[in-house]
């Protein structure tokens, strides 16, 4: 079956295989990039999904927190350089403060727009803002911060607390930050096991009793092992389940329980969130 290069490189790019095996999994399929991706899964060749995608464009994210909201935003422009210009730096700090304190919904909003026109006229290169987003901070809660070298990505995360006063805690803000650079590190698809697709586990949990089966392992083998596998899995897409960046003996959820019962206080991670320049969305 002659399978277009173009076919390969789009399973190539959804699941991390390599070129050969994407191909062969497509002839095998019958080019049905599904069934060829469910395939790969099955011989363990793929990767789990990210909620990143390549790269496009150059920029910068920039974040903020104030007392009552977080906000973070993508400028986009054409060349490294402009992303590594002061000016460019300078409005891309000003327009997520502008954002937060004057309600900014949309990107296009003329309020920021002309701002924005003015500084493309100066350095002659396309820019603009390409997302943002705001939340709001309650009393019992607290949002940390994180932007990597000179703003390649950020993080913003949620906590809440039934004694909020712990958030001024030294320790407790140490591991919050530790917390948003695990988001940056790892870039968990999902927050907690709750929130991952239900259609999508029950599709690996046949992957994983299909790899099992072919063991030739008796049927309570086979439901522990998937069992096993699935746990396994979730500990590698969701935040909460992920071994923590800092003690990979523990997992994240683990950590903030440990820490809340020292400070006498709970304390949940309860929101993310995390911007790439220029990944697609």
């Amino acid at each position: 079956m002659d399978i277009k290069a173009s076919d390969v490189k789009k399973l190539r790019d959804m699941t991390g295989a390599g070129m050969l095996d994407c191909k062969k999994a497509l002839i095998e399929a019958g080019g049905d990039t599904a069934k060829a991706e469910k395939k790969l899964k099955e011989l363990g060749l793929a990767a789990a999904a990210k909620r990143s995608h390549k790269a496009t464009n150059n920029g910068i994210v920039t974040t903020l927190v104030t007392d009552s909201k977080a906000g973070m935003l993508e400028l986009f422009c054409e060349t490294d350089f402009v992303a590594r210009n002061k000016d460019f730096i300078e409005l891309g700090h000003s327009m997520v403060k502008e954002v937060i304190e004057k309600g900014i919904t949309k990107v296009d909003d003329p309020a920021i727009a002309d701002r924005m026109d003015t500084l493309i006229s100066r350095i002659k290169e396309n820019m603009g803002i390409k997302r943002f987003i705001t939340t709001d901070i309650a009393e019992d809660e607290y949002v940390t911060q994180y932007i990597h070298g000179e703003g390649s990505l950020g993080v913003l995360v949620k906590f809440k607390s039934d004694n909020p006063a712990v958030f001024k805690d030294e320790d407790v803000q140490g591991t919050t930050f530790d917390c948003a650079l695990h988001a940056a590190f790892h870039n968990p698809p999902y927050l907690d096991s709750t929130d991952v697709d239900p259609a999508y586990m029950a599709e690996q949990e046949e992957i994983f009793r299909n790899q099992v089966a072919a063991l030739g392992k008796p049927p309570q083998v086979v439901d522990n092992i998937v069992k096993g596998k699935i746990n396994k899995h979730y500990s590698e897409i969701c935040f909460l389940q992920q071994p923590f960046v800092k003690d990979d003996k523990r997992d994240v959820a683990q950590v903030l329980a440990d820490l809340g019962k020292q400070k006498g206080a709970k304390i949940d991670l309860v929101g993310y969130f995390y911007y790439k320049v220029g990944e697609e969305v």
